[in-house]
């Protein structure tokens, strides 16, 4: 049957000296109890404090752990692009660095990618640790991105997943800026399955994504898989020429009916403020759009290495 084939736990790091050395043993004793070659790639997103130096203190304790550091900071979605780059064998699993998705389930996962899966991830049953208005923000993200894209994106799942080998190399295709990686593993189809899965709180350290990172996240997935916005902005122009088109023929029968007592000074103020709005609202619109299109057609990289330092010669003799 020959040897299985290895698994790659990815995980994305920004300013996490906190909670890293506290998820490691959690992630190791898992790998110790699986039947395949695994590893753990590290991908440090240009941290700010101490991460790299907690990295590089795991990879000389535990020969299986892979360090990636990136020039600067380019954001989450870069960071677990520029480490599925470097999975070129067997399948990758995707963590989340601050310890909310458990790597006890990795068993699970596995087993379901045996199964013939290509695209097994993490439906979120609940948000422990999170207030109320990022839960509901979250949650009604997911329906409207559901209900605009025509590319089916589950909904409450995140970046907790396992992705096959087939899947990998059809996401390695998909070069874009514009990265908005959820829409990107759903786009790239193949065989997929849920797993239902309490998230738990963070296990150290403070979320890096506050209401207004999360506000552009959620209009850079929006503008990179769906056009609704630019329709949405059409017919708004449509209805509001039409109402004004109705209005005016009121005015007129009026006029020619009772007169023009020469009034209606407030009511013109607001027509102006609001066709005025409607038109910066489309123009913000196309604006989005054409910004996205401008990025893209530069080609510049999605991201620059620092610094690459793969397992030592014990771990790859083990894969």
């Amino acid at each position: 049957m020959g040897s299985p084939e290895p698994l790659t736990i990815l995980i994305a790091a920004y300013n996490e000296e906190a909670s890293l050395p506290l998820l490691h043993p959690r992630l190791s004793a898992v790998l110790d109890g699986l039947d395949l070659p695994a590893r753990m790639l590290y991908v440090d997103d240009g941290s700010r404090d101490t991460t790299w130096q907690v990295l590089c203190g795991l990879a000389q304790t535990d020969p299986r752990v892979a360090l990636l550091r990136l020039s600067r900071n380019f954001g989450k979605e870069a960071a677990l692009t520029a480490g599925l780059d470097r999975v070129t064998t067997g399948a990758a699993m995707i963590l989340d660095a601050d310890g909310q998705d458990p790597p006890e389930l990795i068993p699970a996962f596995v087993a379901h990618w045996r199964e013939g899966y290509d695209d097994v991830h993490g439906t979120r049953l609940e948000r422990e640790g999170e207030g109320w208005l990022k839960r509901a923000s979250a949650h009604a993200f997911y329906r409207v991105i559901g209900h605009l894209s025509r590319t089916p994106i589950p909904r409450d799942t995140g970046d907790f997943r396992l992705l096959s080998r087939r899947a990998l190399d059809g996401l390695a295709q998909l070069r874009e800026r514009g990265r908005f990686m959820k829409g990107l593993f759903a786009w790239v189809g193949y065989r997929q399955l849920t797993v239902p899965y309490h998230r738990q709180p963070r296990v150290a350290g403070r979320s890096k994504f506050g209401f207004w990172k999360l506000w552009n996240f959620a209009l850079d997935g929006i503008t990179s898989f769906s056009t609704a916005p630019l329709r949405v902005a059409t017919y708004l122009g449509l209805a509001t020429a039409l109402a004004a088109f109705v209005f005016g023929v009121f005015i007129l029968a009026r006029t020619v009916l009772w007169g023009d007592p020469v009034r209606g000074y407030p009511s013109l103020a607001v027509l102006i403020v609001f066709l005025g709005g409607v038109q910066l609202i489309a123009l913000g619109v196309i604006g989005e759009y054409l910004g996205r299109l401008y990025l893209e057609v530069k080609e510049r990289p999605l991201y620059l290495v620092d610094d690459w330092r793969p397992p030592s010669a014990d771990a790859r003799s083990q894969g």
